[in-house]
């Protein structure tokens, strides 16, 4: 036996102590990287003025700087396993991500954000219904009245018959 502590997980990852981070620093980089591919036919900044591609160039940095951070920060500090993969708030997140997209001509701003924020709030099973019902409902009143009257874009609150 080893004189030195074991926090109860095997290390048959070699040199990687916090899978969890060190997975999820790569997987921001991958994301970084697409998103300097995806904008790499905009101009950038010139001189003083910023062109359209600046900010997700500039996003982009920042966000593989934080990824290779928390990829070092999973192999020099312990940390949690892996956990399965639960593909219930996945399925979830996107349909109601989809039902918004369907459901917000037709049915008007407020039908629609309501539903969505209860199919997403579904994708949890720690969800309690009551106080969902009445989030949602908040949620609903301030897209109401941010998109309409503060931003003046042209959404329907209410269906249109």
């Amino acid at each position: 036996m080893s004189d030195q502590p074991n926090s109860g997980r095997d290390r048959a990852g070699g040199f990687i102590r916090a899978p969890q981070d060190f997975y999820g620093g790569l997987v921001l980089i991958g994301l970084a990287i697409f998103a300097l591919y995806a904008g790499g036919d905009l101009s950038g900044m010139q001189g003083f003025s910023f062109g359209p591609g600046t900010a997700p160039r500039l996003f982009a940095g920042l966000l593989i700087a934080f990824g290779v951070g928390v990829t070092i920060m999973g192999v020099v500090f312990d940390g949690p396993p892996v956990e399965r993969w639960s593909f219930r708030g996945v399925i979830l997140t996107v349909a109601a991500i989809l039902l918004f997209a369907v459901t917000v001509r037709p049915l008007g701003l407020i039908p629609s954000t309501y539903m969505a924020f209860l199919v997403s709030a579904a994708a949890s099973s720690e969800t309690r219904w009551i106080e969902t019902a009445i989030a949602g409902a908040a949620m609903a009143a301030g897209c109401a009245i941010l998109f309409p009257y503060i931003l003046n874009l042209p959404f329907h609150l209410w269906p249109q018959f």
